[in-house]
């Protein structure tokens, strides 16, 4: 399905949607993690680390596999250009929940409302397939942590998760119940 928003921005509108992807175009979200993961992690992670992630998180046959297991991927678009993706599963570990995985966007364009169109569209989607609510992880030190609450995600654990190589993700859950 395709959602098109038109936000107002000066002298012109823009319009963004959200569009959903087939395996053949996974390349994309790989591509994407590769350009936005460095200025969104690059002050919380080491270089190791960001680099062992996205080698073992965002390889084509790993998106594959996640896709295959129930994950659903778009891109959005601003007019014609993909600036951003998000992953997400329904029912996720039979929690009756929607989990957002993936929800990213170019350093270029944050701050023009593009993230909540895409949380607003997410909950759009788990209302009509029935969920009882959102929830995702977000890295302690994210500052995403903050746009969350002030969309009314709350904190309902702490979860320290082991992703081999001697490392962790350190994150909230954060979950938003309808």
């Amino acid at each position: 399905m395709k959602v098109i928003a038109f936000l107002r921005n000066h002298f012109f509108i823009i319009m963004i949607h959200l569009e959903k992807i087939n395996k053949q175009q996974l390349p994309i979200i790989k591509d994407l993690a590769y350009a936005i993961w460095p200025s969104t992690y690059g002050e919380i992670l080491s270089i190791e680390q960001l680099n062992y992630m996205l080698d073992n998180f965002y390889a084509v046959d790993c998106l594959e596999k996640q896709m295959e297991a129930g994950q659903v991927f778009e891109l959005l678009l601003e007019d014609t250009e993909i600036v951003g993706y998000l992953g997400y599963e329904f029912n996720c570990k039979e929690t009756g929940l929607l989990k957002i995985h993936k929800i990213y966007l170019l350093p270029e364009t944050q701050g023009k409302g593009y993230g909540r169109f895409m949380i607003d569209e997410v909950i759009r989607i788990a209302k009509n397939n029935l969920q009882k609510g959102v929830f995702l992880n977000v890295n302690k030190y994210n500052k995403a942590k903050f746009f969350y609450e002030k969309l009314g995600f709350t904190i309902t654990k702490d979860e320290v998760i082991d992703i081999g190589n001697n490392y962790i993700m350190d994150d909230y859950v954060m979950e938003l119940n309808f």
